[in-house]
This record gives structure tokens, sequence and C-alpha cells, in this order.
């Protein structure tokens, strides 16, 4: 099933540029896992070294927030995820 990826620009240096790229998965985890296996160096900013979600991204499907269950959310073919990288400040 193909699922649409569009990273924030801030991701598009780990990904050559490209601020969409299509994955396949059943689960949102799945399809940042293949993003990230197609692009190593973007693992560390999508997954904490638990395999959990980083803590400054927020995932969203077709609009929609994948909070709480995030990496467990499902997909379906044809879905757009989109990342918010989360600012932190004061």
């Amino acid at each position: 099933m193909s699922v649409k990826v569009n990273l924030h620009r801030s991701l598009a240096s780990l990904t050559n540029g490209q601020t969409v790229v299509e994955v396949n998965g059943d689960t949102v985890g799945q399809c940042l896992e293949q993003l990230a296996t197609r692009f190593p160096r973007l693992k560390k900013r999508l997954f904490e070294k638990d395999g959990a979600l980083s803590r400054i991204l927020e995932i969203y499907i077709n609009g929609e927030s994948t909070y709480p269950d995030e990496l467990a959310t499902t997909v379906k073919d044809g879905d757009e995820l989109h990342t918010v990288v989360l600012i932190f400040g004061g």
C-alpha cells in the first residue's frame, strides 16, 4: 500500500532534498521505518533510542493528529503523512 510522507523542510537535507517520499506500510511506524531504511541519517531524527517516535515530531494522517498512538496508528493506501517539527524554547 502506497503512502506519501510529507517531510518538514528541516529534514530534507537528510533525504537528498526530497520533501515528499512514497513508502509502503500498514502503520505509521512501518512507514517511518521504511523511510529510515531508505535514508539512514533520518533515523535519529524520527526515533528515540528506545524506538519511540522522536519527542520533537508530531505526525498527522490526512490532517488528523495520530497522538497518542502515533506509531501504531494504521494507514491505508493513498494516505498522506505529514511530519511537524515541534519547537521548544522560552
